[in-house]
């Protein structure tokens, strides 16, 4: 696997569910989906292989066969979730460092819900060492169920409040990378991510529209918390043309001990 852009035995326990149910409606045409999302990635020189698509569709079906009992998204055709979850996930690369030949990066994902951006990214980066946390039981329900299907190995699920896990020793600053996606506003999004991350690492928001207001806002927060100066990476893809922006933030310094405050504080009173 070619990928020019630039990761826990599984910390899940394992429970007895009920099968999934089958997708109503006809038979998506995969070839026609699979081709579109293969002609986009090339914008990101992404070479995807027919491993990477099997798993991709397996994706799509186990996430509709959940959806029907679970709310897990509210994108439904298999063709916007290829582009709007799966592409939108892999923008992610654009910040991430390139792969090194038996080198792993330590990588989790904040408030992941069905595995976006952290389950794409790891399907085309083996090299990630990922953790996948939730505070929702049934959503890390169905993570628990869809690594093994994936047949991805280094993978974690872990369910529980950010402000609650990043107080674990197992995680307070042990990552390289900590990513999010649709998850608060900035200004409370740092409070969630910086005390994952290890001096040097990358604190990494998928954001969408006018954000300097929200930059502006967080400038203090990162300072707290031992970020360094945000920056913005530009997004563009077909079908994604609403502004979304990659926001870095490098750990510069350790995280204060009072931080992160408890659950539900950051986002009534963002720093």
């Amino acid at each position: 696997m070619k990928v020019h852009l630039s990761n826990y035995a599984n910390e899940q326990s394992r429970k007895s569910l009920p099968p999934p149910l089958s997708p109503a409606g006809d038979e998506p045409d995969w070839k026609a989906i699979e081709a579109e999302f293969i002609e986009t990635n090339l914008l990101f020189n992404l070479d995807v292989g027919p491993h990477h698509l099997e798993r991709f569709r397996t994706f799509t079906t186990r996430l509709l066969e959940w959806n029907r009992r679970v709310n897990l998204t509210a994108i439904t055709d298999p063709r916007s979730i290829f582009l709007r979850h799966f592409v939108d996930s892999l923008t992610a690369l654009l910040a991430l460092p390139r792969s090194v030949p038996g080198q792993f990066i330590s990588c989790i994902d904040i408030g992941t819900g069905a595995g976006f951006p952290g389950v794409p990214l790891k399907i085309m980066r083996d090299d990630l060492d990922m953790t996948l946390l939730d505070s929702v039981g049934k959503k890390t329900a169905f993570l628990r169920e869809l690594v093994p299907a994936l047949d991805l190995e280094r993978v974690a699920v872990v369910t529980g409040r950010s402000e609650d896990v990043a107080r674990s020793p197992d995680h307070r600053e042990q990552y390289q990378i900590v990513l999010s996606r649709a998850v608060a506003p900035l200004p409370a999004l740092v409070e969630y991510l910086l005390p994952f991350c290890a001096l040097g690492g990358v604190a990494i928001a998928m954001k969408k529209g006018d954000i300097d207001g929200e930059l502006e806002a967080a400038r203090h927060a990162c300072r707290v918390l031992g970020g360094g100066e945000p920056s913005v990476i530009p997004v563009t893809a077909p079908g994604l043309d609403d502004g979304r922006v990659l926001v870095c933030i490098r750990k510069a310094g350790p995280t204060p001990d009072s931080y992160p405050r408890r659950a539900g504080t950051a986002a009534k009173s963002p720093l």
